[in-house]
């Protein structure tokens, strides 16, 4: 369903939309970056529904089903890199901020006073802004595969970053699939492959949904005008649990510790074998980690 929020369309998937899970806690999963909202596998979702909560996706801005942005036109990211390189601001079309403002937001929209928060890679940075912002709305935060921001973290590998940036060299859907597939192959978790059938369909599946590559180089531009975060991340006072992966190459580990140290009592589960995506070894283990968590963090009073 689309909902309005923050003054812009955006395309939710809500479990509890029947009103049957109206009384259940409610978790807000925010995607990251270029994905839509069916990158939460089910065999992430389906366990936190089974545990009793009720579970919001949704596509952020100008991917997917939601909002786009094309008016804003188009910017020159190897422009904007050197920039960043040497200091300067980062132009961007919008902020991390305005997309936590959307979160909130949607919350707003469906009437949710209160939700865990749990974000992966980009949407782990929004999720982050979304607790410093609106403490009294976030009943934890939960940080996947994602950073702090900070100044001299350690990036991704030169093959994994000129593929961020890379476009595909066609664009038939078979050419799309295989140039997505690829890019999968460089950061996915090694000790827990992906079945290649499965993978490749829902690859399919999401292309065929919606395929937004100036989307992408928007959301990119802001995730590198995101500067302060680092110092807003001391803001939180939610109960916070930061997962990782080991192997990891897009976002290394070492930017999901900086993250932990950052907020406050926040604690730090390291994932061994995991790379930088849910394959459903890897959602099942997470999830293992995430449901005892969200039990502990509760209600508050």
């Amino acid at each position: 369903m689309k909902l309005r929020a923050n003054g812009i369309h955006l395309y939710v998937d809500d479990s509890g939309a029947d009103g049957s899970q109206n009384g259940r806690p409610v978790v807000l999963l925010i995607m990251g970056l270029g994905m839509q909202f069916i990158g939460w596998p089910m065999e992430f979702v389906q366990p936190l529904v089974d545990a009793g909560y009720r579970v919001v996706r949704y596509d952020n801005r100008d991917i997917g089903l939601s909002e786009g942005f094309e008016h804003a036109g188009k910017r020159n990211l190897v422009w904007e890199s050197l920039r960043a390189r040497f200091g300067l601001r980062v132009r961007s079309a919008y902020t991390l901020q305005d997309m936590a403002n959307d979160a909130l937001g949607l919350l707003d929209a469906l009437g949710i006073a209160q939700a865990h928060v749990v974000g992966a890679s980009m949407g782990g940075m929004i999720a982050q802004r979304v607790a410093a912002t609106a403490p009294e709305r976030v009943l934890s935060l939960t940080s996947i595969m994602s950073s702090s921001g900070a100044r001299g973290l350690p990036g991704p590998r030169p093959e994994i970053a000129s593929g961020l940036i890379r476009r595909p060299p066609g664009r038939s859907e078979d050419a799309l699939v295989d140039f997505s597939l690829g890019f999968i192959k460089l950061i996915a978790s090694p000790d827990y492959p992906h079945e290649p059938t499965a993978l490749a369909t829902r690859v399919r599946t999401g292309i065929q949904r919606a395929y937004r590559p100036d989307g992408v180089m928007r959301q990119l531009l802001a995730i590198g005008a995101d500067r302060d975060r680092p110092t807003v991340l001391s803001k939180i006072k939610s109960p916070t649990l930061v997962l990782h992966g080991e192997a990891d190459k897009l976002v290394p580990i070492a930017c999901g510790q900086d993250t932990a140290r950052r907020i406050p009592g926040a604690r730090f589960v390291p994932i061994p074998g995991m790379g930088h995506d849910l394959p459903p070894q890897v959602s099942a283990l997470l999830t293992g980690h995430i449901i005892p968590f969200l039990k502990s963090a509760g209600r508050p009073a």
